[in-house]
């Protein structure tokens, strides 16, 4: 049975191997499962240290490309009639979109199970998806900067009915001018997590995809200045990107850090994360070992402030690391999360107003907790399910379609249910 693989220590152990050893050769081209490089013939590391094996790893490549290579294993491994339905429903997904390249990660009961890419990191080069490329997230931030939140309320370093802004508030007097407009400073951390600030909501006049010339700190004080509020706080679901690049200045202002340095530091760093980070802007400030984008119907996704975007919006990621992400945060026994059961069940808790929406997350009836990422050039989903599956999908492109993010989560769904019997494995 063919297995689809991303970890390297996996690897060795499934080759018979001790985990300081290392064999390259020349593999199978088409599969793109457990990342090895390829030479002309096969060749032999014994010993290595740990970053003598790094360097190894990384350098044996043909023609600046990875190779990949099927592993076979006699049990706890997936039947190839059930890979080869995942890799066609997933070719007719990316055929019908125009999808450049895909790549997803499924972890189950907290163990990485299965993650597999597909076609091009970069059309120009003809460079393929592998494990290593990352992506923007888009909205999926939400999560992330929710978590943070979340662990500094348990930390009792903030409360979620603290208020944001004015006199006695998080931020006080730092952004705007006072006195600000009717019924800001009642706003509380958690009306900004729930999306129940009263106003600037994600539609044509999202603040987020105006005066692109300010920096966060400049846009927040001209809204406060120039926008007012709709609703009373806490009264009407408005689904804001706003709201979190507050909380992003939340999260600093309580931290004294900086805040993609708090969340590295804090959030992935004790989730198993050490490769992610806030994108650039441009094609020219495209990161190390970052996919490139590719708009439809007339979109630029290099016109975009996502650097601007960071606690909302702005974070690039392998599926695999949303995936270890996720876990720690699933509420599970099969490995130790990085909040206490409480600040979970809190987190998950849809509001008065909107049981859909929690704190950073959507949910459901089924207890469900997802969140997906949408922006020109990309589109991504990352999804806890109540029977144990954690995973994340991203691609390089957002069709205009109107089915197109429902069809890329039902995608995900249907990978799940071609699956008899998943292995026992653990791939992190």
């Amino acid at each position: 049975m063919i297995l689809s693989l991303k970890s390297r220590r996996r690897f060795m152990q499934l080759m018979g191997m001790s985990s300081t050893a290392l064999i390259l050769g020349d593999l199978l081209p088409n599969q793109h499962s457990v990342t090895v490089g390829a030479s002309s013939a096969w060749v032999a590391r014994h010993g290595l240290t740990s970053a003598q094996y790094e360097s190894e790893f990384n350098k044996y490549t043909v023609n600046g490309e990875d190779r990949y290579a099927a592993i076979r294993e006699s049990e706890n491994g997936y039947k190839s009639s059930e890979l080869q339905a995942i890799n066609q429903t997933v070719a007719q997904f990316m055929q019908d979109y125009d999808v450049p390249g895909l790549s997803l990660a499924i972890a189950q009961d907290g163990r990485l199970v299965l993650a597999k890419t597909y076609g091009l990191a970069d059309k120009s080069t003809k460079e393929r998806v592998t494990p290593r490329h990352r992506f923007r997230i888009a909205s999926v931030s939400k999560p992330i900067t929710a978590i943070a939140i979340m662990k500094l309320v348990e930390q009792g370093n903030l409360e979620l009915n603290d208020r944001v802004f004015g006199e006695g508030g998080i931020l006080g007097t730092t952004y705007g001018t006072t006195p600000y407009k009717t019924n800001v400073d009642q706003i509380t951390v958690e009306h900004l997590l729930t999306h129940l600030g009263g106003g600037w909501s994600n539609d044509i006049n999202d603040p987020m995809f105006s005066n692109l010339s300010m920096n966060q700190t400049q846009l927040i004080s001209w809204v406060l200045d120039n926008r007012p509020l709709d609703d009373v706080p806490g009264t009407k679901y408005a689904y804001s990107n706003f709201g979190y690049c507050v909380l992003g200045r939340v999260i600093e202002k309580v931290t004294g850090q900086i805040y993609e340095n708090y969340v590295t530091t804090n959030i992935l760093q004790p989730s198993g994360v050490t490769d992610m980070q806030i994108g650039g802007d441009t094609l020219a400030q495209k990161k190390a070992n970052e996919v490139t984008y590719y708009g439809q119907s007339g979109e630029n996704p290099y016109e975009m402030k996502v650097a601007r975007m960071d606690a909302h919006g702005g974070w690039i990621a392998k599926p695999i690391d949303l995936v270890r992400l996720s876990v720690a945060v699933d509420g599970l026994n099969s490995k130790p999360d990085i909040l206490g059961a409480s600040a979970i069940a809190t987190m998950y808790q849809g509001s008065s107003v909107n049981s859909g929406y929690a704190k950073g997350w959507s949910v459901n009836q089924a207890n469900n907790h997802w969140h997906n990422g949408s922006l020109p050039g990309e589109q991504a989903f990352i999804v806890n399910t109540s029977d144990g599956f954690s995973w994340a999908v991203l691609v390089n492109t957002r069709s205009q379609k109107s089915d197109f993010g429902g069809d890329l989560d039902e995608l995900m769904w249907n990978i799940k249910s071609k699956v008899s019997t998943w292995p026992s494995f653990d791939l992190f």
